[in-house]
This record gives C-alpha cells, sequence and structure tokens, in this order.
C-alpha cells in the first residue's frame, strides 16, 4: 500500500468517525452552531455529520477520491468559524479548557492540508490523471 493510499484510508476513518459522532453524541455540535443559521442547531449537527460520512466515503473510494479529499479541506474549512464560536463561548472557562478549545484552532490548518495532500495523490495510486500537474 502506497503512502497515498495509507493517508486516504486514515482520512477517511478520520471523517467516518467525525461524522459518526454527530449522531452519536450531538449536543457538543449543537452548542457550537453559530446562531446566525437558520434552523435549529440539531439539524445543523446532523447535516455536517452527513457531509462528513459522504466526504468519508468519498475519499474511500478511489474513483471519487480527489473529489471527495477536496470536499474534505472545503468542510474543514467551513467548520471553522464553529471552531471560533466555541473559543469563543468558553473564554470565561477553566484554563484547561480554554486551551483545548484554543488549541483546536490552529489545527484545521494542517487537516486542510491533510486533505489537499490526499487530493493529490488521488490518481498516484490509480495510474490516472488526478488535475494536478507538475512542474
Amino acid at each position: 500500500m502506497s503512502d497515498s493510499s495509507r493517508a486516504a484510508r486514515r482520512l477517511a476513518a478520520f471523517m467516518a468517525s467525525a461524522g459518526t459522532s454527530h449522531f452519536l453524541v450531538p449536543w457538543p455540535y449543537d452548542a457550537i452552531v453559530p446562531e446566525r443559521l437558520p434552523g435549529r442547531a440539531r439539524t445543523w449537527t446532523h447535516l455536517s455529520g452527513a457531509a462528513e460520512l459522504a466526504v468519508a466515503a468519498a475519499i474511500a473510494c478511489p474513483r471519487t477520491r480527489r473529489k471527495g479529499a477536496l470536499a474534505a479541506a472545503a468542510l474543514f474549512a467551513a467548520v471553522f468559524p464553529a471552531n471560533v464560536k466555541m473559543a469563543r463561548d468558553w473564554r470565561h472557562r477553566p484554563l484547561p479548557l480554554r486551551a483545548v478549545v484554543y488549541g483546536r484552532l490552529p489545527v484545521q490548518a494542517p487537516l486542510i492540508g491533510w486533505a489537499l495532500l490526499v487530493a493529490y495523490g488521488a490518481g498516484k495510486d490509480t495510474g490516472k490523471d488526478n488535475g494536478v500537474s507538475e512542474r
């Protein structure tokens, strides 16, 4: 198994775990849904969990891996405002809790990088063009 295939399998597992947690333990996600979004927080929690599960499935399948990984990168960027909201909401909590939520903020960048790396390597295992030209 190549490094790009291993990275893709790990990313798919990560996304599947995150998506599943939105259904098994939804209340922490409900609490970080920005108020300006219409509808109930639980609806957004379930929609984001379903999106993560769909992205995981797309990454797991070599034929859709590139698009799935690009969708994962977009999803990681899209949830950043919820992480900022959580950090803001927790600014008066004890220091260890604040450290955890503030520490999550810079983690989005490597997650986006991981997804882009998987997208770039998507065609390498199959020998297909992944839509990224090398110079």
